[in-house]
């Protein structure tokens, strides 16, 4: 008489639909790996997953920031281009570019930076073209800290009226947009730079950094 035949049946084990005796092996013979308890790391890996998850708090917050910084700057940019809001228009804003060091072509200079804060602002509330935007309203906010920087502006606005801490922080926020993206609340969604927004960004600082040099060098 075999080992099986003494009339007691060897228990069974159910593991993810799958009989076992109580040998360890599955009643066809050979150990069914993927049926095994080993699986279990890859439900902690869903739950980790899971957790980091992009969601829609993350799509509303990248909305408000992108409204705010473009909205702002476009505010910006329509008093110097056409005097809305007490602006000063594209001549007042020119002639108070003197007051801040650039001395050549500053008419020139003036309907460049309204354009920049106008277009580049337009872009960010709508996410279309979100690096492009974002670069032109860091541009703008880079040139600014600096003139005001080298007119012995500080952080916090002094006696000279030249703090640069708005500007600092418009500047900061559009950095930060080059590399967040536009979020899925845009015109944006379905792009390369929504989906990856890394080496776009990269090429937006670069355009951003190239055009605050131009203004520097040709304009002061």
């Amino acid at each position: 008489m075999s080992s099986h035949d003494d009339g007691f049946d060897a228990p069974t084990t159910k593991i993810r639909g799958a009989e076992f005796d109580g040998s360890g092996f599955s009643p066809g013979g050979g150990f069914d790996q993927q049926t095994s308890v080993v699986s279990r790391p890859d439900d902690v890996d869903d739950v980790r997953d899971e957790q980091n998850r992009w969601h829609g708090g993350l799509d509303f917050g990248l909305l408000v920031l992108r409204v705010l910084v473009g909205g702002t700057m476009g505010a910006h940019g329509l008093q110097k281009l056409f005097g809305l809001f007490d602006g000063p228009g594209i001549g007042g804003f020119a002639q108070a570019l003197d007051g801040f060091g650039y001395t050549s072509q500053t008419t020139l200079l003036a309907w460049i930076t309204a354009l920049a804060e106008v277009g580049g602002g337009a872009l960010l509330v709508l996410g279309l073209f979100t690096p492009l935007g974002a670069a032109a309203i860091l541009g703008v906010a880079a040139n600014i800290v600096y003139a005001k920087y080298t007119l012995g502006g500080r952080f916090f606005t002094g006696e000279n009226g030249l703090g640069f801490e708005y500007e600092l922080l418009l500047g900061g926020a559009a950095f930060a947009l080059l590399f967040t993206g536009a979020g899925r609340v845009s015109i944006d969604k379905n792009t390369p730079w929504r989906r990856k927004p890394l080496p776009y960004a990269i090429l937006g600082l670069l355009l951003a950094g190239a055009a605050s040099a131009v203004v520097i060098l040709l304009f002061r």
